[in-house]
C-alpha cells in the first residue's frame, strides 16, 4: 500500500463577468501576476482583465505571447522572462496550448498557475496535464505538472464571442471522454481515486449528443444560453476532472486511463505533416479517432451513433477529410505505438488490430455516404471478423 497520495481537484468561476471574482480568489497568493497567452487571446480577453482588476490590489506586472506553439522551449522562455522574475502568480489566457505551456513554465518559476481560457475547445484549463509538440507541430508527448491550476476563470462572454471553430472543436474532443475511459478502464481493479474519474467519465457524452447542435447554434450568434453554458463546462470542468482523476503518473503506483484509440490516432496522425496539423484542429481529428475506437472495439451501435453525430456536427468521418490515406497508415501505425495510448485497452492491442480499425472505420462512413446498405452490413461483419481473428 503506497504511504501517501495528495490529489488535488481544480476549482473554478463561471459567468458573463467571471473575472471579476479574480481579485478575490487569487488574493492570498500574492499582488503581481504575469499574464501569458497566445496574441489572439490577449486581444481578446486582456482588456476586460485588466478591467476588472482596476481599483483592486492585484497587478498584473507584465503581458507576454508564450509563441505559436506549446514547447519546451517556449516554457522555458517564459520562465527565463524578466517579468517573470518578480510574478507571484501567472495568469495562463487563451486556449491548451498556451494553457499547457504555461503548466510547465509555473512549475519552473515555482508560482502557482491560474487559467482564463478564451476559448471551450478542450479541457487544458483545469487539468494536470500538458500535451506538447514539437516545432514542426508533431505531437511530442506528455507533461504531467505536480498539481492542476489552482483555479480557473471562465467567462462565457468571452468565449461566445471566439472564433466558432474552436468550440466546434471542442465538442469532438470532449465526445471521446467517456468511450476512451472507459476501455482503457476495462477490467482493471481500480483505486478509488480512477475509480471516481470512470465513474465522472460517464457523464461526459450525454451533455453533447443533448446539447451539443443548439449550443453551437448559440454560439455562433453569441449568444450565451443554457445550452452553451452546458457544453462549455462539459468540455472545460466535467472532463478535466476526470483527465485529473484518471491520470497519476507522478503516483508511487502511476496509472492512466485518461485516453485510449482516439488520441493514439490523434497524436500519430499529426507526423503525417505540419501542413495537416494546421488545417484541422485537434478535435475534429479526434473525432474521427472516436469512430476508430468503436471500430476497434466492435462497437456497432455506438460506431452508427456516433458517425451520425459527426455528420449533424460537421466533424470528419473518412480518412479523406482529414488529408490521410491508406498509403500513411503502416507509418501513422508505427508513431502510434509510442504514444501513451499504446496498450489502453483489456485485451491484445496490436498493430494489425489498430490498423484495422482505422480501415473498418473509414470503410463503414464511406458505404454510408454512398447509400450503400450492402457496403454497410459489410462493414459490421469485417469488425466483428477482425475482432475475432485479432
Amino acid at each position: 500500500m503506497k504511504a501517501v497520495c495528495t490529489q488535488y481537484l481544480p476549482s473554478y468561476t463561471v459567468g458573463t463577468q467571471a473575472y471579476d471574482a479574480v481579485a478575490q480568489v487569487v488574493g492570498a497568493f500574492g499582488r503581481k501576476a504575469l499574464l501569458v497567452g497566445g496574441s489572439k487571446a490577449l486581444e481578446a480577453g486582456a482588456p476586460k482583465l485588466e478591467n476588472a482588476l482596476k481599483g483592486t490590489p492585484i497587478e498584473l506586472c507584465g503581458k507576454l505571447v508564450y509563441g505559436t506553439e506549446c514547447t519546451h522551449e517556449n516554457a522555458r522562455r517564459i520562465a527565463q522572462a524578466p517579468q517573470a522574475q518578480e510574478a507571484q502568480m501567472l495568469f495562463a489566457m487563451g486556449g491548451g496550448r498556451a494553457i499547457d505551456c504555461c503548466k510547465e513554465a509555473a512549475e519552473l518559476l515555482g508560482i502557482p498557475l491560474f487559467t482564463f481560457p478564451t476559448v471551450a475547445s478542450n479541457c487544458a484549463p483545469v487539468t494536470a496535464i500538458g500535451v506538447f509538440y514539437g516545432d514542426d507541430g508533431h505531437a511530442d508527448g506528455y507533461f504531467f505538472p505536480s498539481a492542476p491550476p489552482v483555479h480557473t476563470f471562465i467567462d462565457l462572454q468571452v468565449i461566445a464571442d471566439s472564433p466558432d471553430l474552436y468550440f466546434w472543436a471542442g465538442i469532438g474532443d470532449a465526445l471521446s471522454k467517456e468511450p476512451e475511459v472507459e476501455l482503457a478502464s476495462r477490467s482493471q481493479a481500480l483505486a478509488p481515486v480512477p475509480a471516481m474519474g470512470r465513474a465522472l467519465a460517464e457523464a461526459c457524452g450525454e451533455p453533447l449528443f443533448a446539447y451539443g447542435k443548439d449550443a453551437l447554434a448559440d454560439k455562433r450568434r453569441h449568444r450565451t444560453s443554457v445550452a452553451f453554458e452546458a457544453v462549455v463546462l462539459d468540455i472545460i470542468v466535467t472532463c478535466g476532472l476526470v483527465s485529473n482523476l484518471t491520470t497519476g503518473m507522478l503516483e508511487p503506483e502511476p496509472y492512466y486511463y485518461n485516453s485510449s484509440v482516439a488520441h493514439g490516432f490523434y497524436n500519430a496522425w499529426t507526423g503525417i505533416s505540419p501542413e495537416l496539423v494546421e488545417a484541422h484542429p485537434h478535435g475534429a481529428v479526434v473525432a474521427f479517432g472516436n469512430l476508430v475506437l468503436m471500430a476497434f472495439d466492435g462497437r456497432h451501435q455506438d460506431l452508427e451513433r456516433f458517425f451520425q453525430f459527426n455528420r449533424e456536427m460537421g466533424f470528419p468521418v473518412t480518412l479523406e477529410e482529414i488529408g490521410a490515406a491508406d498509403a500513411d497508415l503502416d507509418a501513422l501505425v508505427a508513431r502510434a505505438q509510442s504514444t501513451t495510448e499504446w496498450g489502453k485497452a483489456p485485451y491484445p492491442f496490436t498493430p494489425e488490430r489498430f490498423k484495422q480499425a482505422i480501415l473498418d472505420a473509414d470503410f463503414y462512413s464511406r458505404a454510408v455516404l454512398a447509400g450503400d446498405e450492402l457496403g454497410e452490413e459489410v462493414a459490421r461483419l469485417r469488425m466483428d471478423t477482425h475482432a475475432a481473428q485479432l
